[in-house]
């Protein structure tokens, strides 16, 4: 990927809210399946990104030339039988910059800090026959099940998504006894 790529980790929302709202409503816009409906309101956008962080919610962005151009959210379980693991949300990469490595960026970065926090475990989904499933399938992520009917699209018809993990240890076994 090109050297001006950033990668940062966001406490706050306020100061990127516009940014993300715009990154939100275009990969809606373009189809992707990650909990909305085309057309998006913007402030259906600007809701969601005003209560998308909180203290399981880890949140990082990809930048270039100072701009957000992807996202992607890890969601830390906080249940006490769960403290090992951590879902992949809601990846996100811009429609003008795909096929660039941000999104492989993103979910390396999402993965570093989950072996930082002490999650040996992580889970995602994402809609059968999405570009997705072959990012997540090269990171290692192995496929889990799937779920026929699973997602609505805009044009009303129902797809199947996909169920992934990865073991973050690299050991095998039981990954509760680390």
């Amino acid at each position: 990927m090109n050297a001006e790529l950033k990668i940062e980790q966001l406490t706050s929302i306020e100061s990127h809210l516009n940014e993300l709202s715009v990154l939100l409503m275009r990969v809606v816009e373009d189809g992707a399946s990650i909990g909305f409906l085309p057309p998006m309101k913007r402030s259906e956008a600007i809701d969601y990104w005003s209560g998308a962080l909180n203290p399981d919610v880890i949140l990082f962005v990809a930048k270039i030339q100072g701009e957000i151009v992807g996202s992607v959210q890890l969601h830390v379980c906080s249940k006490q039988n769960g403290s090992h693991r951590a879902e992949i949300a809601k990846l996100m990469t811009h429609t003008g910059y795909r096929r660039n490595g941000i999104g492989r960026s993103l979910m390396l970065e999402a993965e570093k800090k989950a072996k930082q926090e002490g999650r040996t475990l992580l889970v995602l989904d994402t809609r059968e026959g999405d570009p997705s499933n072959a990012l997540y399938t090269s990171l290692g992520y192995i496929q889990a099940g799937r779920i026929p009917d699973y997602a609505k699209s805009a044009n009303g018809e129902c797809h199947p998504t996909i169920f992934y993990y990865k073991k973050t240890n690299g050991m095998g076994g039981n990954i509760c006894k680390l």
